[in-house]
């Protein structure tokens, strides 16, 4: 079985991530997919150990985009993984040995991930394709 793990957060339900998790899903026949999104708070919300609307949002966002995939006939399963999207992809594959990720950020101007050098490090790390999936989904347009 060939298997895909998505690394998304605020981006997962961007129907451009979508699209490309569902291209790859049918191009491998027996695939599974696994969707995470870390649970992203804001610095003084994680010292004061305020994570409870930081889970749920992410816990919401992944059943969203799981719904999605559902219906577009593409089976998967997601959670909600590490606030450090590093942590959160080593969590995800100690119980889900993948073939492939995909990790989605915003733009290298917006995004917090890229600035980490989060594809480097993972790129580094492991032997499999990573794809990078660029999206504006979420981001609030300043004028």
């Amino acid at each position: 079985m060939y298997r895909i793990l998505v690394v998304s957060n605020r981006t997962c339900e961007c129907p451009a991530v979508i699209d490309e998790i569902e291209q790859r899903a049918r191009a491998a026949v027996g695939s599974a997919v696994m969707l995470v999104a870390p649970a992203v708070n804001s610095r003084l919300r994680h010292m004061v150990s305020d994570t409870d609307a930081a889970l749920a949002d992410a816990q919401q966002r992944v059943d969203n985009a799981v719904g999605e995939l559902a219906a577009r006939g593409v089976a998967a399963e997601g959670g909600v993984g590490d606030a450090d999207p590093f942590q959160a992809i080593e969590d995800a594959l100690a119980v889900f040995a993948a073939n492939e990720l995909i990790v989605a950020t915003h733009p290298p101007e917006s995004s917090h991930w890229l600035e980490r050098n989060l594809l480097i490090r993972v790129s580094e790390r492991y032997a499999f394709p990573v794809t990078h999936v660029v999206s504006r989904y979420g981001l609030v347009a300043v004028d």
